[in-house]
């Protein structure tokens, strides 16, 4: 068993990384932090560098959690992404940030933070990024 972050390189993401990290911790599990950037952007702000992934993991590692980062491209559904890696590493706990969204923006873009949510059949540990960020 495992706790599934994702993870952003945002206060959202790093919020959600802090997360990971104290639940990891506290439950004596590893932890995997799957950053998914979507397949076939030339370039994607959401991908984080090998630099970052190194210092995720160091970060993990300072904690005394392992940790490994999962890069696999999505086309149209992160969700369905989540739901797979969350199988295949058996995770305890997904562990995802949240942005602040009107209404009208989640009706018309969506919410994939919603949808994990909602479709997830284990449990999920929502967090925001603190004030200031």
């Amino acid at each position: 068993m495992s706790i599934l972050v994702g993870y952003l390189p945002t206060p959202e993401g790093e919020a959600a990384l802090t997360a990971g990290i104290a639940e990891a911790k506290l439950r004596g599990l590893d932890m995997v932090i799957l950053n998914s950037p979507r397949k076939g952007a030339p370039v994607d702000a959401a991908l984080a560098s090998p630099e970052q992934v190194a210092e995720l993991v160091q970060r993990a590692a300072d904690a005394g959690i392992t940790a490994t980062v999962r890069q696999p491209g999505h086309t149209d559904d992160l969700t369905d992404e989540f739901m797979d890696v969350a199988d295949d590493v058996n995770a305890a706990l997904i562990v995802i940030g949240l942005r602040k969204r009107s209404q009208v923006g989640k009706f018309i873009m969506g919410s994939q933070a919603q949808r994990i949510l909602l479709q997830a059949d284990r449990p999920v540990l929502a967090v925001k990024a603190p004030d200031g960020f």
